[in-house]
Order: C-alpha cells, then structure tokens, then sequence
C-alpha cells in the first residue's frame, strides 16, 4: 500500500516519524516546502492515482475541504485518514472499505496507542458489507447503488440471503445461508433463503435481498440482488493483422453475453507471442480490465495436438490453433470450441478450481 501524508506543523511531523519508523510515508511537509499549497497537493495525489492512502496530521475540517473537491466515488477514490496533532485520535474517513481506510485506521491507532473512530454502521456492529466481501476475495461490484442498499438491509436487521455459486466462500455474519440445509439451520431461515433463491423475479418479499457470488450477468436486473462478480474468465484470441479494435470488442463483448458471462468476469486475455502487439487484443485487455497473457509458440505445440488446427495458421505464424491453446496454457477448462468470426478467432474458458 503506497501511503501519502500532509503535515502543517511540528507536532503533526513528529506523529509522522512515529508511524514511519513501522509504516511507510511519503510526505508532503508545509514546514519543508516554499509556497506550499495544500489544495495543489491533495489535487496532484488524487489526479495521479499513484496512492492508495492519504494521511491528513490536521483537523477534520482543513482535511474535509482540501478533498471535497476531488472526490469521485469509493471504488475510485484513495483512504482517507485524519489524525490529530496530539495523537489521541485516528480517523478513517474516506474510502472506509474498497480504499481500506478502516483497516490502516485500526493498524496505526495501535502503533500510535490513539483511539480509532470509525463511523461506518456495519464494521461497528460486526456485519461483513458487501464491498468488505467483494474487496477480500478479489471481487468485483457490478452496482454501488445496490450494494449501499444491501448494506442499509443488513444495518436494519433484515433478511439478506447470500449465495456463492461456486461455494467457495462461507456465509458471512448478518447473512443468511442460501444454500444451508434443514439440518443445519433453522427452518425459518431456510424457507426464506430457499423461497428467494428460486424466485429472483418474484419482487414481494418485503424488506429482503440477496447477494450473489456469480460470472455470470443473468441477476443484473433483480430488485435488491447484488452481484458480486468472481474473475476467471479466460478468452483465447486470434485475429488478421492490424484488426480493428472496436470490432473486435463487440465481438467479444456479444459472445460473452451470448453465453451468459459477465463482461467483469473475464480475468485473462490469452493470444500467441507473434500477437503480443496486436493493438485490438491489447485494447481488449484493457477494456476489460484483465491480465493480457501471452503463449509461446514452443508452448503450444506442445499441446496443439489436442484441438483442431489450420494448416494456414501453421503456415502463418508456426503453430496450428491459437486461441484453445492459448486458455489451457494460462489455467482454463474450455466452456466454447475455437469461434471464428469475421477474420478473429475465440475461445472461452473457465479458470479450474
């Protein structure tokens, strides 16, 4: 975690040597810089991106105008925390869960023996929020909006009913089971995950929701369902030279919903090293925010023998099939034969368990 820290005084950089002695910072000291601008430096911390974390050693006040500005949503914005120049207080206040504020809160307040004030409703009542579990197992959220209203369920003491399809993850606490048993949980609480399980379109279970471990995009439309998007995904591509991008994207972005997958699902994008600077495969990477692999030619043909090749690809680049190598290679249970398209080849798979 890269860490940035604003001091305006002595007593804040003394704090500051504190926690840098087992915690480290990068500071930006008023005491040390000529013309120093707290409003320019909080900008350049956000606009960079380079942070995980800003520490204020100031008042709530002088932290909570120097941000405000620059504030963008939570999955985006860094941690924000504040501590006071005596030291007797750590506070999180910005990006509590995704941005881990909470966390570093509780760590530094034990080095510094200060008092940590976290405000956020489910930490203080010992409830796991949505984005606590999307943030612990590499997840990801497909509706903010949603998950505040999740977390606002499990606040109130409602049912929320939460499913991994992969049952990889155990129930967190406030949660109730959606896959339990009658022998393990009362039978209350298995008509209510039972009954929402297998009526997600039926919206009149009053006060209710559920949240769903899934790749897949079919709950997107479901009143009060969050889904948490597990990535492992794998597509195998291969495409002409020079193809365009955005066709390429439409492309993929068609079969993944064609098979019923989560655009945010895809984990790995996989092609052959003579395709390592393909401009629309890389794009495509990018687009989808997953690791842009590459396959060996001596990689794949060691297994090429396995899928159906062509003698022109052989011809082209020296192996015969590219995009079913290309998922086995990085961990992959093919879910499709090679698809060829209008001049692009793809084949999509499933990272193994």
């Amino acid at each position: 975690m890269k860490i940035a820290a604003i001091c305006i005084n002595s007593q804040g950089e003394k704090l500051y040597e504190d926690i840098n002695k087992y915690i480290s910072l990068d500071l930006f000291n008023k005491n040390r810089k000529e013309n120093f601008n707290i409003s320019e430096v909080v900008s350049e911390i956000f606009k960079q991106k380079k942070y995980d974390a800003l520490i204020f050693f100031t008042s709530t006040g002088i932290a909570v105008r120097a941000i405000a500005p620059y504030i963008k949503s939570k999955d985006k914005d860094p941690a924000v925390l504040v501590i006071d120049v005596l030291g007797k207080y750590v506070i999180s206040l910005l990006s509590g869960h995704l941005g881990g504020a909470n966390e570093l809160t509780t760590e530094i307040s034990k080095l510094i023996k200060a008092e940590p004030i976290i405000t956020t409703a489910t930490d203080n009542m010992g409830i796991v929020a949505p984005d606590i579990i999307a943030k612990n197992n590499n997840l990801v959220i497909d509706d903010l909006k949603k998950a505040k209203e999740i977390a606002a369920l499990l606040v109130a003491g409602k049912n929320v009913i939460f499913i991994d399809e992969e049952k990889k993850i155990s129930t967190p606490k406030g949660y109730i089971d959606g896959d339990c048993d009658k022998q393990s949980c009362d039978s209350e609480k298995v008509e209510n995950a039972s009954y929402y399980y297998n009526n997600l379109n039926d919206n009149k279970i009053p006060e209710s929701g559920t949240v769903i471990v899934t790749n897949k995009d079919k709950y997107l439309d479901e009143d009060r369902t969050l889904c948490l998007i597990r990535k492992n995904i794998i597509l195998g591509i291969g495409c002409r030279k020079d193809y365009s991008a955005d066709k390429m994207r439409e492309i993929v972005i068609c079969k993944l919903k064609e098979f019923g997958f989560h655009e945010s699902a895809v984990k790995t994008v996989a092609t052959v090293e003579v395709k390592k600077d393909e401009k629309a495969i890389k794009k495509l990477s990018e687009y989808l925010e997953a690791d842009f692999k590459i396959a060996s030619i001596k990689e794949i043909e060691k297994i090429q023998h396995r899928y159906k090749g062509s003698d022109f690809v052989e011809k082209t680049i020296g192996v015969r099939a590219v995009c079913e190598p290309s998922v086995e290679l990085f961990g992959g249970t093919l879910i499709t034969e090679k698809l060829s398209i209008d001049g692009m080849t793809l084949c999509i798979g499933v990272e193994e368990v």
